[in-house]
């Protein structure tokens, strides 16, 4: 058995077609696990849907009505980018349930891992780039209403800016702050380091600066990486923002998106990473969520690569490196 739970459900699947969102990776995820024998089908356990008050945690309800009623305008369905459906409301409810559930148990275990989730680009009255409802601000709020926990951190290394975390936690200003002497200088070009705001929910985005959305709302650290970036400079960016967010603020939990697009074959990435370069980051949040006693949840969000099993191998590895880190 794992460490820890790996929170999933059938109905995780998303009806929306042939669409270069991959639908049925979650069901091919969890059965490599199983093939592989990382796990076993007792560490996987089923989520309810969050309830419509839950999602009003974060969501406006003038657009919780317009999705249940299925009243989106033209241009509202359009930029979320998939077809409305009834069950696709259903599957996002369900998601958001899982991130809920997943948070729950990183306190009681550790570590928790939704096969799902980390729908990043909900904003709290519109849906935008696959994302209807935003799973992992309404496990926060949900948390933080039930005095679980009092603050969260968010690690966000989709290859697309979490746009729809940053609006959502959106607070104060920060001061300045020079970057780390260790920071990566020779990248041509060089990426950057941008400091936003902070308040009960610390967020850090590491994307690809040329790359969707075309507006970025300021999150409270982003780090604006160049086309190509390859492990080595990556992990570099990734070690230097984690070190700078945990010298300003102690989260009650961490909330990883481990979006699987860094990939340099991914179909809507621009990024170098390689397969063993991702299960290194995996590891490197892990690591340091396990040294400073942070409990852990993670969701999955993207990837898209141009073989699915690729992008299935990496969402197992990520399952694979946190068994290794949480076994100890």
């Amino acid at each position: 058995m794992l460490p820890f739970k790996l929170i999933y459900h059938e109905k995780y699947f998303l009806p929306i077609g042939n669409h270069v969102f991959p639908a049925d990776k979650y069901r091919r995820i969890r059965q490599k696990l199983i093939d592989a024998a990382v796990a076993e089908a007792s560490d996987f356990i089923p989520p309810q849907p969050a309830s419509d008050n839950d999602i009003l945690l974060v969501h406006t309800p003038e657009y919780v009505r317009k999705l249940k009623t299925g009243t989106l305008s033209v241009h509202e369905e359009l930029e979320m980018e998939i077809p409305y459906s009834a069950e696709l409301v259903a599957a996002f409810w369900l998601a958001a349930g899982g991130s809920m559930l997943a948070a729950r148990e990183a306190l009681n275990d550790r570590a928790a891992i939704n096969i799902g989730g980390g729908f990043h680009h909900a904003f709290p009255d519109h849906g935008e780039g696959f994302c209807m409802v935003h799973d992992v601000a309404v496990a926060i709020r949900r948390l933080q209403q039930e005095e679980k926990i009092s603050t969260a951190m968010i690690v966000d290394c989709d290859v697309h800016q979490g746009n729809g975390t940053a609006a959502i936690f959106a607070a104060t200003p920060m001061p300045s702050e020079p970057l780390p002497s260790s920071a990566p200088s020779m990248l041509k070009p060089a990426a950057r380091m941008r400091l936003g705001h902070a308040g009960d929910v610390f967020t850090i985005s590491l994307h690809q600066e040329k790359n969707y959305p075309a507006w970025k709302p300021p999150s409270s650290i982003d780090i604006d990486l160049p086309d190509g970036i390859t492990d080595d400079d990556y992990l570099a960016w990734l070690d230097n923002a984690l070190s700078s967010a945990l010298r300003r603020f102690k989260p009650d939990l961490l909330c990883y998106i481990a979006g699987a697009d860094p990939f340099r074959e991914d179909q809507l990435g621009g990024l170098g990473l390689t397969i063993a370069g991702l299960m290194k980051r995996d590891e490197l949040i892990f690591q340091v969520a396990k040294t400073r006693a942070i409990p852990v949840m993670v969701t999955y969000a993207g990837g898209y690569a141009q073989r699915l099993e690729d992008t299935v191998t990496i969402h197992a590895n990520t399952v694979i490196a946190a068994k290794q880190v949480f076994s100890s």
